[in-house]
């Protein structure tokens, strides 16, 4: 299938939720009309679970980043979605980690690879650290030289920097045209991409803001909440930045910051960020409160999807069956997604243990599950 001639699928047989908590994983199976879920879980209960995600190249194949109690920071694999599990014989870890070196903490972001390269999975670590398998997620390897280079090690500050639970290199993205070209991310750290697959990267953070009293000229203060590739067209990209949402369209390396058209109530920092698998001018975020102490809620308690048709040029509130107020959610980057059928399905998780879904691209709301742990990212899949 020609890149930027993906098709909808028009009825879904079996949509499937994976959502990652603090506390395990759940499965949710939706029936055709995604109007009833059945929960499959949990899974690795009490063990903290940062993604789940499943093969697109198989449809069976689910791999698991976790942080147990016993284990440490691994990689479960299953190839029944599901049903039953095992650990990586060898999970991702850094070369070195006496002597000043790193201990990996927890795997973050898991993205496969590309079509052609079937058995091939990436992940992203905190601290930062960029990881690749070639047998389906049972080994993993330090990949390219990013994780000990003297230059890349500065932009990744100390542990003690970063987001509040760690800093974390994510959004590792495959360009599908071309196995080759890679992007990743670092919070903080920047934006990152290699035309070589992987023997060299070069940062892309012209045009991007950081915070006021900051020099932007060091990529260590830039920090990308989220990077999503649009499906339909490969040379754009959206970034959710802790400065903004911004568009960028390539072979152009200069990011234009499209969430200064939000309400300026409302503001343009938040962390989710979804795209429309079929149309490269519709993209969804949910917005948080980043004013003073950044409480990282909904603003006024609020919560809303906005959504833009234009790429950047507007934005439009949708709330229609969430809480008028008194709603001070927070969803992280990972827990927004949407299916790819049409209407394509909106769906994500709270930080209170709520998951949400809209079978209208987001014109409607309704909860679906309640009382979980705090969600840490929802994917929508279509299994075999």
């Amino acid at each position: 299938m020609a890149v930027g001639k993906n098709t909808a699928t028009p009825k879904p047989d079996h949509t499937l939720l994976l959502v990652a908590t603090r506390k395990g994983a759940w499965l949710y199976h939706g029936d055709p009309a995604r109007a009833t879920w059945r929960a499959d879980g949990p899974h690795f209960l009490g063990h903290i679970v940062s993604h789940v995600v499943l093969d697109p190249r198989d449809g069976r194949t689910l791999l698991a980043a976790a942080k147990t109690g016993h284990l440490g920071p691994t990689i479960f694999r299953s190839t029944d979605l599901g049903r039953s599990w095992q650990e990586a014989a060898q999970p991702p870890a850094f070369a070195t980690v006496a002597a000043g070196g790193r201990a990996v903490d927890h795997s973050f972001w898991l993205t496969p690879g590309h079509a052609d390269e079937a058995e091939v999975w990436y992940a992203g670590t905190s601290p930062q650290g960029l990881f690749r398998s070639a047998d389906g997620g049972v080994t993993w390897a330090p990949f390219s030289s990013i994780n000990e280079d003297p230059q890349y090690r500065k932009w990744m500050g100390t542990v003690q920097d970063g987001t509040p639970d760690g800093p974390k290199l994510h959004s590792i993205i495959v360009d599908p045209r071309d196995a080759a070209h890679l992007y990743f991310a670092m919070s903080g750290g920047g934006v990152h991409e290699s035309t070589d697959g992987g023997e060299s990267f070069a940062p892309i953070v012209d045009g991007l803001e950081v915070v006021e009293g900051f020099d932007r000229k060091d990529i260590a203060f830039h920090d990308p909440h989220c990077v999503r590739l649009c499906p339909s067209n490969p040379d754009r990209l959206y970034q959710q930045n802790h400065c903004g949402i911004y568009r960028l369209d390539r072979p152009s390396r200069q990011w234009l910051r499209i969430g200064k058209n939000m309400p300026q109530q409302v503001g343009d920092v938040g962390f989710p960020l979804v795209l429309h698998p079929r149309d490269a001018d519709t993209a969804w975020v949910f917005p948080m409160d980043a004013t003073e102490v950044w409480p990282r809620t909904s603003p006024d308690g609020k919560p809303a999807v906005y959504a833009t048709r234009d790429a950047g040029a507007t934005w439009q509130r949708l709330d229609a069956g969430l809480p008028a107020g008194e709603a001070w959610w927070t969803v992280k980057r990972q827990a927004m997604t949407a299916d790819r059928y049409d209407p394509l399905g909106l769906y994500f998780g709270t930080t209170s243990g709520e998951l949400w879904a809209s079978r209208d691209e987001g014109k409607e709301w309704r909860c679906i599950a309640r009382h979980l742990p705090e969600i840490y990212a929802v994917e929508a899949a279509e299994p075999a």
